[in-house]
């Protein structure tokens, strides 16, 4: 009963957040930085550090396949 509670007090709360109101569907920003051409920029260097991410978790995940490959033998 108490988690059911807890949970539905939680649902309410985040309910609440979620039903905030866009004041308008224009961003200044990302139009004056579209319109410099600035915006491939900041999707590049966004994708560039989502790869490296993406490798560095590759290259661990290959890491402790091998240690774990050790330890069983």
């Amino acid at each position: 009963m108490k988690k059911l509670f807890s949970f539905l007090v939680f649902l309410l709360i985040s309910a609440n957040l979620m039903a905030q109101q866009t004041v308008g569907t224009d961003v200044e920003m990302a139009d004056t930085m579209r319109s410099n051409g600035k915006i491939y920029v900041v999707v590049a260097v966004f994708a560039v550090v989502m790869a490296g991410l993406i490798l560095y978790l590759i290259t661990l995940d290959r890491k402790i396949g091998r240690l774990e490959k050790e330890l069983r033998k």
